[in-house]
């Protein structure tokens, strides 16, 4: 059976690859999407490095292998060309923790106030914002705001809580999460750290366990190194460090990149539950068919693409 699976797969990823150079389009796909998903795509990368990539492709088609939020941004950075998402379905747990109107009432109590939003959120929001970022670029995005201005940032009270700890800045916090990634907890990674003593510690800054191993390791009760990274960065850090274990505190679609690109290493989940079931919605199948069906087209009105976009971009100038 895993031999005609396998097979299957190899036929629809050729498929992929004909209609991909026919109708002229590249495929994005984010750290967390499934391992053949991944292996089909022009560019695997964290939330930053697509919008980049969307940013520059010359293709008239971006087949965006991640979630909703993800494809309307590089529908607002690119309204000219065809961003396609292979499933409607694949929202964001985090993103679905505010939205506009919730946005303009906060910022009518705290007239005057910076917003800072996470890119995990709708073009509506972005609208209402004055700045986006990542978990890739906040420290510096909120470190450019001036000094004296207050900041609301939204929508991760766990990046923020993280931010706010290495700025020193005080910050409003949006008492929103991700379900995925507030579900690894620090009991977690201990057990998992008493598993596997000579492993470096990477910690995604949206977990749940971010501001209590801040704490802890300045304290010097956290065993061996510990790394607060974005995605891309676990990637990256991993390769390079003369380390040859990891704990991994993220969602689990990121060890098929990590191990592909350190095969001689050794990475273990923080818990093998942080599955996101919104990036795995998307499998190639969903990919064919979105190239040979030019499905689903990601729109973002005008008017709502023209406010997102600014914000967008100073995300982008400070990456």
């Amino acid at each position: 059976m895993a031999t005609a699976v396998s097979s299957a797969q190899s036929l629809t990823a050729e498929k992929i690859l004909q209609l991909k150079r026919q109708k002229n389009a590249v495929i994005l796909a984010h750290n967390y999407q499934l391992p053949e998903v991944q292996e089909i795509a022009d560019f695997v990368g964290d939330s930053l490095g697509l919008s980049q990539e969307a940013a520059r492709t010359q293709c008239e088609r971006i087949v965006f292998c991640g979630v909703h939020f993800m494809a309307e941004t590089a529908s607002i950075l690119c309204p000219q060309k065809k961003v396609l998402l292979p499933d409607l379905e694949a929202g964001c747990s985090l993103a679905d923790t505010v939205n506009a109107e919730q946005l303009r009432a906060w910022k009518a109590k705290n007239p005057g106030a910076v917003v800072v939003t996470y890119v995990n959120t709708t073009a509506e929001v972005k609208a209402e914002s004055d700045y986006c970022c990542t978990s890739s670029n906040a420290v510096k995005v909120v470190n450019a705001v001036p000094a004296d201005k207050e900041i609301l940032f939204l929508p991760d009270m766990y990046l923020g809580a993280y931010v706010q700890e290495i700025t020193g800045r005080k910050l409003n916090l949006w008492m929103g999460e991700c379900h995925v990634h507030a579900g690894i907890r620090p009991n977690q990674i201990a057990d998992m750290q008493r598993q596997h003593p000579k492993s470096e510690l990477l910690v995604h800054p949206e977990c749940g366990c971010t501001t209590s191993f801040l704490y802890y390791h300045a304290a010097g009760d956290v065993p061996g190194t510990m790394h607060f990274c974005s995605t891309e960065g676990m990637v990256r850090y991993a390769k390079q460090s003369p380390a040859n274990e990891f704990i991994v505190a993220t969602e689990t679609g990121i060890l098929d990149r990590m191990r592909k690109q350190a095969p001689e290493k050794k990475f273990y989940p923080a818990s093998e539950d942080a599955v996101c079931r919104f990036m795995k919605k998307i499998t190639i199948e969903k990919v064919l068919h979105s190239l040979e069906e030019d499905v689903y087209e990601i729109k973002v009105s005008p008017e709502i693409a023209a406010k997102a976009r600014l914000a967008i971009e100073r995300m982008l100038q400070l990456a």
